[in-house]
């Protein structure tokens, strides 16, 4: 296949390489940036998540961000909540029926292809098969001190804590 300037595949190749990259990561998830640098805008990547990732439920506030996620390969679990904590939306997203446990925490009927969030809104995602692939766009530019807020009613990441509460959503 010719490569063309200014052309990305998302192949099975790249979905594999970057998933051997989550394999070793202690936090057992790993983006491919489609975009050249944190300044630009939108942000588009792949964000491949491996069963037991603990993303901290977070939003996107100061400076307000919409977000979104399109899943390629395998199921995620998204979750909304309230300013204190509660659950108050839980959505299944893949590309195929599910055919594994639902989580109690699943408040919406069937299966989506992806999820569109507003600025502000508290979430998170985790990954209900072995491996799941996900487009993500979100405006740019991305600055580390600014980007997340996260929430203080949930554990940080790497603690024993966080691997409770991600226990408990997938419950």
């Amino acid at each position: 296949m010719e490569h063309r300037p200014g052309v990305q595949l998302i192949t099975e190749q790249l979905i594999g390489s970057v998933a051997e990259e989550a394999a070793r990561s202690p936090r057992r998830r790993k983006n491919y940036n489609f975009h050249s640098g944190d300044g630009d805008n939108p942000h588009r990547f792949l964000n491949v998540l491996l069963a037991g990732s603990y993303v901290r439920p977070h939003r996107h506030r100061q400076p307000a961000k919409a977000e979104a996620f399109v899943v390629l390969a395998g199921h995620l679990a998204a979750f909304t909540f309230d300013g204190s904590g509660s659950v108050t939306g839980g959505y299944m997203l893949g590309n195929e029926p599910f055919r594994g446990r639902t989580p109690s925490k699943i408040t919406e009927g069937g299966v989506a292809r992806g999820i569109d969030l507003e600025p502000g809104v508290w979430h998170c995602v985790a990954s209900l098969s072995p491996i799941a692939v996900c487009y993500e766009v979100k405006p740019g530019p991305w600055d580390p001190l600014t980007d997340k807020e996260f929430a203080v009613w949930a554990p940080e990441e790497g603690t024993p804590e966080a691997a409770e509460f991600l226990a408990a959503l997938l419950a």
